[in-house]
Order: C-alpha cells, then sequence, then structure tokens
C-alpha cells in the first residue's frame, strides 16, 4: 500500500500491512472518537452496517468491544460462534467466505491459525480483520499505540521493553516499530523470540529492534515495560515447561525500578497473576493495563470506520470534538 491508499474496503490481517499515514490515520480516529464518547456526542457513523464476528477462541476484551463499538456506531453485530460454524469442518472456509460477503460489511475473526485469516480473506469482499490469531495481535497493536500516545505524546524514540515470550503480540509490537520510531528491546528466553521474518522485515523498513535474554538489559532506562501471558491460548500442553523457562522473566517491583521513573507497565490481559507479573506491579501506579483495555474499544472503532465507510466518515465528526 502507498501513502496516499484509503483503507475502505481492505483487509486488516497484520499491523505490517499499513503505511504510517494510516496507521497515524487509524489512531488519530480512536482519540477522536474517544472524546465523542466522553463528550457523549452522537458517533453513528455505521448505521445500518453489520459486523460479523467470528471466534474459535474464547474472549472478554475483543467481543465486548467489537460489540459495543457496533453498537455506538450504530451497527449490528453478529456473533458466530465456533459451535455453530465449525469453520473448516462443517463447510470451508472458502463457502464461508462467500455467503458472509452478500450479508456482512465486515468480518472480526480470533483464530487459532493464522493461515485461516488469508483463505477467509480470499473468498470474501468484505473486509476481514484479525482479531487474534498464532502469529499476531494488530488490534491490540492498535490500542497499546494510543495508551502510549495518550501517557507521552510522541513514540518517536521511546524506548519501549517487552519482557517474556515473543508470540503474537510481541510480533505485532515488532511491526509497528518502523511505523512509529519507537526503540523496542525485547527480552526473551532462547527459542522464545519473535519471529525472525517478523523481525528482519521490521529492521528492514528501519525500526529499531533489538532482542537480548536479559530483562534488565531490556528494561533499562524504558518508559513503556510490556509482558503478556507465559502461556497463551492453545499452548497449555506446554504449562510446565514454560513456568520454568519464564521463571526469570517475572516483571515485579525489582525489574521495574531499572525502568525510567515516569514509566508506565502494560499487560494485553488476561494476565495470571504471581507469574509473568506481580499483584503489586499490576495493580500499583504505574500500571495503565485497564486504560490500555479500554483504548481496544476507541481503536477497533476507528478501525471500523476507516475499513467500512473510509477516514472521510469522521471528517464531519471532528467539527464537534476539536
Amino acid at each position: 500500500m502507498n501513502d496516499a491508499s484509503s483503507l475502505k474496503g481492505v483487509d486488516f490481517i497484520d499491523i505490517a500491512d499499513l503505511s504510517r499515514r494510516q496507521l497515524e490515520s487509524l489512531l488519530a480516529g480512536a482519540d477522536l472518537l474517544k472524546r465523542a464518547l466522553a463528550s457523549q456526542i452522537p458517533h453513528r457513523l455505521l448505521e445500518s452496517r453489520s459486523l460479523a464476528l467470528i471466534f474459535e477462541k474464547p474472549s472478554l476484551r475483543t467481543r465486548t468491544t467489537f460489540q459495543v463499538g457496533m453498537t455506538h456506531l450504530g451497527g449490528v453485530c453478529v456473533d458466530l460462534g465456533q459451535e455453530h460454524m465449525q469453520m473448516g469442518v462443517r463447510e470451508s472456509i472458502a463457502d464461508i467466505g462467500h455467503n458472509l460477503e452478500r450479508w456482512i460489511d465486515a468480518v472480526m475473526a480470533r483464530v487459532f491459525e493464522h493461515d485461516t485469516l488469508p483463505q477467509l480473506a480470499d473468498s470474501c469482499q468484505a473486509p476481514i480483520i484479525n482479531g487474534l490469531s498464532d502469529r499476531s495481535h494488530p488490534c491490540q497493536a492498535l490500542a497499546d499505540l494510543q495508551t502510549i500516545r495518550e501517557c507521552f505524546g510522541s513514540l518517536d524514540g521511546l524506548p519501549v521493553a517487552y519482557v517474556g515470550d515473543g508470540f503474537n503480540v510481541a510480533n505485532s509490537l515488532v511491526e509497528t516499530a518502523p511505523l512509529t520510531g519507537i526503540d523496542l528491546r525485547l527480552a526473551c528466553p532462547d527459542g522464545y523470540e519473535p519471529l525472525d521474518e517478523i523481525v528482519d522485515a521490521a529492521r528492514g523498513g528501519g525500526g529499531s529492534v533489538r532482542i537480548t535474554p536479559s530483562p534488565r538489559e531490556a528494561v533499562a532506562g524504558a518508559k513503556v515495560v510490556y509482558t503478556d501471558a507465559w502461556i497463551s491460548m492453545g499452548l497449555e500442553a506446554e504449562t510446565d515447561a514454560r513456568r520454568r523457562v519464564f521463571a526469570p522473566y517475572q516483571v515485579d517491583p525489582d525489574l521495574m525500578a531499572v525502568a525510567d521513573g515516569d514509566a508506565i507497565f502494560m499487560h494485553c490481559l488476561p494476565a495470571h497473576r504471581g507469574e509473568e507479573v506481580t499483584d503489586s506491579v499490576l495493580d500499583g501506579p504505574q500500571s495503565v493495563v485497564f486504560q490500555q483495555a479500554e483504548n481496544r474499544l476507541h481503536a477497533q472503532k476507528s478501525l471500523l470506520v476507516h475499513l467500512v465507510r473510509g477516514e472521510s466518515a469522521l471528517a464531519g465528526l471532528d467539527v464537534f470534538t476539536r
């Protein structure tokens, strides 16, 4: 995509699919819609539009924020649980896509295998949104960036430390680096780093991405300290091994002490208290995890407007929320 291209009708599979300008437009729209909601300004920008929700994995934040978001925007959601669809079993992914494109304006899919998403996109003309896969979590990354900007203003050059498993959330954070200018440091055990192809692409695009096995090295002087669960959905069989490997990667007050004095703590949730993070950090004054969770709502509303109607749909709203 080039910077002049619109996101209208485009699939949102990975952060790396965006240009810098498109990402900025999404974040600006998220800020705008957050102000509109706080000011109780109606913003029914997707009146009579519909969103299908496909869930292969359980969800609290993704399900709630997309459903509430579409309600705020004047649209409707159709929640298609895996027990109803049995995607790829009862009916092929392609046939499901061809059906949905005739009824629905956009589709959000939260899947076990990332390869399901391009298959769905190939068969469905409506935009496909990645609500989480085993490769990436781009909707979370949008909310993360909105939260960091709210706390610090500019993203360019901001030292951001990620500690723990280099899985889907970490992969999406890496993809933000060349688009935002953040100085991203990741502390991961050997064998648990983000995907090489994603790291190489981010570095090739000018992103500052450093990987170290040392949590203290990554966190030293950081403005943001971020972690995620050690045992993500689908990896439960590795629970005992992962707890042993990741034990030195817990974010506790001692680790936060080597970050910048104004550092914030982030977690995409759900948190496993006493594993990847202690209660004192998660519930402490540096934690912004619930602000971060709230911003899933605003960032995804912006995403929906951009994909279904285009960013110009937000122009009229801007007049009333300056």
